[in-house]
């Protein structure tokens, strides 16, 4: 029997919730494309993200640990991959669509700079006085101008929805470079992969900090989440501590928050009844969240994540050589763009000699980032 996309999109008429967004809803795309026989405009979109350059390099990107620190430690590629999971699921269960869920799942981190977080925070540091940086519109900035893969236009042209959805915070925001506007509020596709991410990375940094020994499961004892979890594992039958029950207790500390989410999700959309996707436009705020009571344990655990591992002494070395090897990067672009790559020179006219450079540094890899400062630094 063959399935073609005006099957899909029946079978979304069928199954999908009021305040679902269907994929003949969409509005569009920057450049008018015919429909594909096969795949709806959002698998389309998920295939694009899929065969970019910048997905790729989302492989040799820190998480937390610098890229190559470990065979066991999560990098920005399989973070990415562990959210598109958890965001299906829940989109699943919430009746929403989850091709546009998975597609938004998948290009969020894309315009994360290398060295995780704290090659963010030296970006934002170098570009204070040129405009700034943030991974969010540097996301859309990617898939609208950075990846060339079309004869007429720069970027990969993608849907409204999927650009809208990477916006995670929209502070000071009303508009899409292209002068779309946004909704005051993000649809249930996005509100749930925004979530997806938070519950992952508390979830798998846990993890990580386990494997890597600069967290202990006793000091993670005192967490009200790490107690629910870890009761589970003893329920199970397993002793701690051992390898075994740290790893079923992370297991349990991700699918309890998931069904936190899921469920109390539910009865938010229940109560506010929305009809149509427009209608969750304008609600006055999100309607995917953690129940109160999960909020408060998932903010202790994040807090705790910041003060034992993020800003640890062993991953303060990280943020300072971040800083250090971006400053020196961006300040020797900035003084010779001639020494940047062809598609980064090639926008010198257009954004300036500041905005190419972060362009450039933002789409490098760990190891790349540090070949260049070790070329350069002479």
């Amino acid at each position: 029997m063959l399935c073609e996309c005006s099957d899909l999109l029946r079978t979304e008429e069928l199954h999908l919730a009021p305040y679902a967004l269907r994929a003949r809803l969409s509005r569009g795309r920057v450049h008018p494309e015919p429909s594909h026989p096969f795949r709806t405009d959002f698998q389309r979109d998920r295939d694009r993200i899929l065969h970019s350059r910048a997905f790729r390099r989302l492989e040799y990107k820190t998480q937390v640990f610098l890229s190559g620190s470990g065979d066991h430690l999560r990098n920005r590629l399989t973070h990415t991959i562990e959210v598109a999971a958890i965001s299906r699921t829940i989109a699943r269960a919430l009746a929403a669509n989850e091709d546009l869920t998975e597609v938004i799942a998948l290009a969020h981190d894309i315009g994360h700079p290398p060295f995780g977080h704290a090659g963010e925070r030296a970006l934002s540091k170098v570009m204070e006085n040129f405009g700034g940086f943030d991974h969010n519109l540097q996301a859309l900035r990617t898939v609208d101008l950075l990846e060339i893969k079309y004869p007429d236009y720069d970027g990969i042209n993608l849907t409204y929805e999927v650009r809208a959805g990477l916006l995670k915070h929209r502070d000071g925001i009303s508009a899409l470079p292209d002068g779309s506007p946004l909704d005051p509020t993000p649809g249930i596709e996005a509100q749930i992969a925004d979530l997806a991410d938070d519950l992952t990375y508390y979830g798998h940094d846990v993890d990580d900090g386990l494997e890597s020994g600069l967290i202990r499961e006793e000091m993670l004892e005192p967490l009200a989440i790490w107690q629910l979890a870890s009761e589970k594992a003893r329920s199970a039958g397993l002793p701690a501590p051992c390898e075994r029950f740290s790893a079923y207790t992370v297991r349990c500390l991700i699918d309890t928050m998931v069904g936190d989410a899921i469920r109390h999700s539910a009865r938010r959309i229940a109560d506010a009844d929305p009809q149509s996707p427009d209608e969750v436009a304008h609600l006055p705020a999100n309607l995917i969240s953690f129940s109160p009571e999960f909020e408060k344990m998932t903010l202790e655990l994040k807090h705790f994540l910041y003060q034992n591992l993020y800003f640890c002494k062993e991953l303060q070395k990280l943020n300072a050589l971040s800083l250090s090897r971006i400053q020196f990067l961006f300040d020797t672009f900035l003084k010779n763009p001639a020494l940047m790559g062809d598609t980064a020179r090639s926008r010198l006219e257009k954004d300036g000699a500041a905005r190419a450079a972060a362009d450039y540094i933002a789409g490098m890899t760990d190891n790349f980032a540090i070949m260049e400062y070790l070329r350069l630094h002479k």
